[in-house]
């Protein structure tokens, strides 16, 4: 048995046979029943004859144009008959009794390697040639650009996941009925996977390292997502003690139940408003069925996830938008205009898995043209979305959120294409509600300046995920570093009181969307420093009640004015815990961790 230690960032047990994905290429790994090898052979030998007509085709139209390019073609279709290629990738299916996408994958690295030994540079050259090949037999697969329901068509259910990375895009497309959890190689506790496997009720854990190199296709595996664990080919003696485990998780959960009909209100009276964060439709079924108060934070952007650009039109949007309104009506929805970045931006449905991390876990341009900059770059783009908004706003409470703003310059031109979009729905003859209009405070510029930003809008959203990896400098995707990204830096929480004092001198409504508020440790702290408006993942919310009933608002304001006096992390989180651990044993419950520490990393 090999054990796996990363960060569990969605709580739960999943145990079952492991289906792995590479995003690095994009290839899905899992074993095939000896009954449906011989499929597997078929399905490649059809895609060789596939890929010859279409090369066949291509070279006929070169030599007709008198281009001496037709032998390249020639060249290709001399590598598809080479038995070093299919013949290899078909033995591969035959011992192996896998795939034939990861099969294909297999026999290329083989040739790859071989003509990397090459001394002549024109015929290590020729690489490019063998990749396009197999490039044209995958999209003959139904490979490439299949959405995630499809890649995983013949998984068997009960299956667990294990991916070198497990993009939000492809998270998004995934069938979860095939899978019990997930564990990836990379990521971190606020990136959108993470969060979405919370939503999703999806066991989970990231930021493994290499397990999609340690764990074969179609062995047992089990993965503990409050541990942080990952457990490869257990014996039977501790999956049986690990299904124990998952039984008494299941009656802590129960326990829960009774929380999420009733309202958040503080042991001394304060009441706590508490919406949800969502980022797919099935979240609000989960939000309205916690108790959530309406939706706090709708991340729009994840209606790229399986839509163009192109094909992502007013009309499109609008049903979309228009549809949750209905759905969360009369209760608020803020949605969060696209916060993508350029590079994600380019080739959609597969931007979000292209352009969020490169090698090593490093994000890419997290600092450029993305958010409401990009927006701004592309206001035709923008413009549409605002116009689907409008549209939608008829039909229930809706506000309007716009992301990582950094000055006011930046929220006067976005309120100009607003009017724009206002406008033109005007001379279109329909009738523009009023939508209240907030930012997101998540740069330091923002949080420096919320009192003149808290003059010019209607709400402030504090989106702490980055506000803190900006605040501290540290790229919260990368393993090197992300021990640093902690919530209860000094700074990070005088930031947070600056901003609700702020806001308080202007009187402007002032939530909090972060993964803090999800944290049952770090949730009636941020009441004392003044915080009483919360947008969490739906999961979160039972949990989150229990701890607002069981504390006093007046206790948590001495304890916040406390730590915010407090030098370092570690005496911080000391003071933190053990104020905590005496409030909960006088309320005779267990809301906080039962170990009585702080799992470090789950905020």
């Amino acid at each position: 048995m090999q054990r796996l230690t990363g960060i569990g960032v969605s709580p739960g047990i999943a145990i079952g046979r492991a289906v792995l994905l590479k995003q690095n290429p994009l290839v899905v790994r899992f074993p095939v029943k000896a009954a449906r090898v011989d499929d597997e052979v078929a399905r490649l030998e059809r895609a060789k004859r596939l890929s010859e007509a279409q090369l066949r085709g291509i070279r006929t139209r070169m030599n007709r144009d008198a281009s001496d390019l037709g032998q390249l073609f020639d060249a290709q279709i001399l590598m598809l008959q080479d038995p070093m290629l299919l013949a290899r990738a078909i033995d591969v299916v035959r011992r192996e009794q896998v795939n034939a996408e990861w099969a294909l994958q297999r026999a290329l690295e083989d040739v790859l390697a071989i003509f990397a030994e090459i001394e002549d540079p024109y015929l290590r050259e020729r690489r490019g040639d063998v990749a396009d090949v197999v490039g044209r037999l995958r999209m003959n697969l139904g490979y490439g650009r299949a959405a995630g329901r499809e890649l995983f068509r013949d998984v068997e259910e009960g299956s667990v996941l294990i991916a070198d990375e497990l993009t939000p895009s492809m998270a998004a497309q995934v069938d979860w009925t095939k899978f019990a959890g997930f564990a990836s190689d990379t990521g971190s506790r606020t990136y959108h996977t993470a969060i979405l496997a919370r939503s999703l009720h999806v066991p989970a854990v990231v930021g493994l390292g290499d397990a999609s190199g340690r764990v074969l296709p179609g062995s047992m595996v089990v993965i503990d997502g409050a541990a942080g664990e990952l457990l490869i080919d257990p014996p039977e003696e501790e999956i049986e003690a690990t299904r124990a485990r998952s039984a008494q998780w299941a009656r802590a959960l129960r326990s829960y139940e009774h929380y999420r009909s009733i309202p958040a209100v503080t042991a001394d009276g304060l009441a706590i408003t508490i919406q949800a964060n969502v980022e797919l439709p099935d979240d609000l079924l989960f939000a309205q069925e916690y108790g959530a108060d309406g939706v706090g934070l709708y991340r729009s952007e994840f209606l790229l996830a399986t839509v163009s650009p192109d094909e992502l039109s007013e009309d499109v949007q609008y049903e979309a938008y228009r549809a949750m309104l209905q759905r969360v009506a009369p209760a608020p929805v803020a949605v969060r205009t696209f916060d993508v970045d350029e590079e994600q931006l380019v080739s959609w449905p597969q931007g979000l898995e292209r352009g969020r991390v490169g090698s090593g876990g490093r994000s890419r341009g997290p600092l450029g043209l993305r958010a409401i900059r990009l927006c701004l770059a592309h206001r035709d783009m923008f413009r549409t979305q605002l116009c689907a908004l409008l549209r939608a706003a008829r039909h229930g409470q809706l506000r309007l959120l716009l992301p990582f703003v950094s000055g006011i310059e930046e929220l006067r031109e976005a309120k100009v294409v607003l009017r724009e979009a206002a406008e033109e729905l005007e001379r279109r003859g329909e009738t523009v509600p009023v939508v209240p209009v907030g930012v997101m405070i998540e740069i330091p510029s923002a949080a420096i300046t919320t009192d003149l930003f808290a003059r010019e809008v209607d709400f402030l959203s504090i989106g702490t995920n980055d506000l803190i990896q900006y605040s501290l400098a540290v790229d919260r995707t990368d393993a090197r570093v992300s021990r640093l990204y902690e919530p209860l830096h000094p700074a990070v929480l005088r930031t947070l009181r600056h901003i609700v004092r702020a806001a308080a001198r202007v009187g402007t409504p002032l939530a909090l969307c972060g993964e803090m508020a999800s944290d049952p440790v770090l949730l009636p702290l941020l009441i004392g420093l003044g915080l009483t408006d919360f947008s969490m993942s739906p999961s979160a919310i039972p949990v989150a009640k229990q701890v607002i009933r069981q504390v006093r608002a007046a206790d948590m304001r001495r304890i916040a004015h406390h730590v915010l006096r407090m030098a370092t992390i570690a005496e911080i989180e000391h003071y933190l815990l053990a104020s905590l651990g005496d409030i909960v044993r006088q309320a005779g419950d267990q809301a906080l961790p039962p170990d009585g520490e702080r799992v470090k990393g789950t905020t």
